[in-house]
């Protein structure tokens, strides 16, 4: 299943992404959206899970939590 992970910071990296999520289960993929100019995130993501009871628990651990200044969203991705 796939996750979509928005108002990260701005700073963030696709390594600091899946550090955050590998401490609730085993990822698939991960890969941020980068503004085409700059090369820089904009502030928003997707991480996918093989196992949907590791995607309910990242939800339930990671949505509302505070990445730097950020109040991060998780929620599954259409």
């Amino acid at each position: 299943m796939k996750l979509i992970v928005l108002n990260l910071p701005r700073d963030f990296d696709e390594q600091a992404l899946a550090e955050l999520f590998k401490k609730v289960g085993n990822i698939k993929s991960c890969s941020l959206v980068l503004n085409q100019d700059t090369g820089k995130s904009k502030g928003f993501g997707f991480v996918e899970m093989a196992l949907e009871h590791e995607v309910k628990e990242a939800i339930e651990q990671l949505h509302n939590s505070k990445v730097g200044k950020n109040r991060i969203r998780v929620k599954i991705s259409d």
